[in-house]
């Protein structure tokens, strides 16, 4: 665990129940270490969007994320109550890299084994994958 005085785990969050796993697991753990969590999903303009007249505004994207973080936390806090502290945290990016920003200067991140992946996300390799390679801390992927 780190040096401060609040222990940081990160777990990733896209709406799948794979990862609303991963939060029950994450939220576990910082039960037992006093851990706080941090949610954080990621969000990005789909590769067939265009500024000239996307199926969605802008925002859509944006709020639709919020929504579905807000809902897989909001759920969970309600089967488990809120054994730990969480913060939500909504970024614009490619989920890995924004999984792996969030936890440079976490003592564990957490990732479902499988998210809401397409076929760019297939081309460049899992989020799990990804994070399990290059985060700078532990990874725990919780299978189903």
């Amino acid at each position: 665990m780190s040096n401060g005085a609040h222990h940081k785990i990160v777990v990733g969050v896209d709406g799948s129940e794979s990862s609303r796993n991963a939060l029950r697991w994450a939220l576990q753990q910082a039960a037992l270490t006093g851990a706080v969590v941090h949610a954080v999903c990621a969000w990005e303009f789909p590769a067939f969007y265009s500024w000239e007249g996307g199926p969605l505004p802008p925002d859509d994207f944006e709020e639709s994320a919020r929504r579905s973080l807000d809902d897989a936390v909001d759920e969970v806090e309600r089967e488990t109550g809120p054994p730990a502290p969480i913060e939500r945290h909504l970024t614009h990016g490619h989920a890995a890299q924004a999984l792996l920003d969030a936890a440079a200067d976490a003592d564990l991140l957490v990732v479902g084994s499988r998210g809401h992946g397409s076929f760019y996300g297939a081309l460049l390799g899992s989020v799990s994958q990804r994070c399990a390679v290059h985060a700078q801390c532990p990874v725990v992927i919780v299978r189903r």
